[in-house]
């Protein structure tokens, strides 16, 4: 199923919680609408759901504009981060439900809910409650209820929240697989930039109800179009420093009370062209340690992270780096160091508009 929004706007009085946002989700399609809390994107996912009633712009399911359809004869299955299961039903009543209100009959009720358990890895629960089962479980359960319907559209509301991180891992998986494997429209609400990330074929960023980008997750990373992506899409986020940068001798180079680096000209001279003082981002993992760095610094504080340490290099007393090192090297605070930039990797943005210098 094919899902448009068009001009798609929702107020609640005077507060603006989607404002104007167009994009369309292909047939079989994962994606995700990901942004901090606040910035509508549970709000879209309940217009699509027929929840909430747009305050202007149109839904389309296909070619049928489904703005006045209620939620129950859209065809879609949704799945809350709550779980919303009946505590007095068993894992089959609450799976079954949806059948009874459709009044499919009893024996295809059986074979459907069992067929969508088995895959789900809860076959064997069926006459269990919700309060016998593990928070993985009941997830399992309340996707499985989603599924049983057999929808054209599957809607997730930051399903995964509730669950302990190692669990979260194992869902994500599983979900995509299922998806895939089934081929139907999902639509993934979430905060979290790392399930936006791994789990979206394109995702939908938002930010006080605007859509700052509709992207594949590839391209968010390495060519983010706004500063508010640069800074939302990544972890560790990236850093940012305002800089000038100049053209001198056919080079180009960014400029600052702390730092003096060789830009590459595809990305010099689009920065240069602005004259005055613009932002120039980089990523942890894109800045090394080397005794022939550009810039040197204090570190301030080390963050043990496993596999890395996150730096907290001070340049001078406003401008500032994190850095991904190898726990081996043994940096503490307080030591100088030295810090080599892959200027391959910058970003250029203009600080008025917020807009990428590099990418439109």
């Amino acid at each position: 199923m094919r899902i448009m929004l068009e001009s798609l706007t929702k107020r609640f009085g005077t507060v603006v919680g989607v404002d104007d946002i167009t994009l369309a989700v292909e047939d079989g399609e994962f994606v995700a609408f990901l942004g901090p809390s606040g910035c509508g994107k549970t709000t879209t996912l309940l217009m699509i759901a027929g929840i909430y009633k747009p305050t202007a712009g149109t839904i389309r399911f296909g070619e049928r504009v489904v703005n006045q359809v209620p939620p129950k004869d859209r065809n879609i299955g949704m799945v809350f981060q709550s779980y919303a299961l009946y505590p007095h039903m068993t894992v089959f009543g609450n799976m079954n439900y949806p059948l009874k209100l459709k009044k499919v009959s009893k024996e295809e009720q059986m074979l459907r809910v069992q067929e969508v358990a088995d895959k789900m890895g809860i076959g064997d629960l069926l006459d269990r409650r919700p309060g016998q089962l593990s928070g993985g479980q009941q997830q399992r359960v309340a996707l499985g209820r989603a599924l049983v319907k057999q929808p054209d559209v599957l809607l997730f509301d930051e399903p995964l929240s509730n669950l302990d991180a190692r669990l979260r891992l194992s869902m994500r998986g599983e979900i995509k697989h299922l998806q895939k494997e089934l081929g139907i429209t999902a639509i993934y609400v979430t905060h979290d930039q790392v399930e936006a990330m791994t789990m979206a074929d394109r995702i939908a960023v938002m930010n006080r109800g605007k859509l700052e980008a509709f992207d594949a997750p590839d391209d968010l990373y390495d060519r983010p179009k706004t500063l508010f992506i640069a800074g939302f899409v990544g972890n560790p986020p990236m850093n940012f420093l305002e800089v000038e940068v100049r053209q001198e001798g056919g080079a180009f180079y960014a400029v600052n009370e702390a730092l003096r680096v060789q830009v590459p000209p595809e990305r010099g001279e689009p920065a240069a062209g602005r004259g005055g003082r613009v932002i120039l981002g980089i990523r942890p993992e894109d800045i090394t340690l080397s005794a022939a760095g550009e810039a040197r610094g204090e570190v301030f504080l080390v963050e043990p992270l496993g596999r890395d340490d996150l730096l907290d290099v001070h340049l001078d007393a406003t401008n500032r780096l994190n850095v991904l090192a190898d726990p081996t090297a043994r940096i503490r605070a307080g030591d100088a160091v030295a810090l080599a930039l892959d200027m391959r990797r910058v970003q250029f943005f203009d600080p008025q508009t917020e807009l990428s210098l590099l990418w439109r």
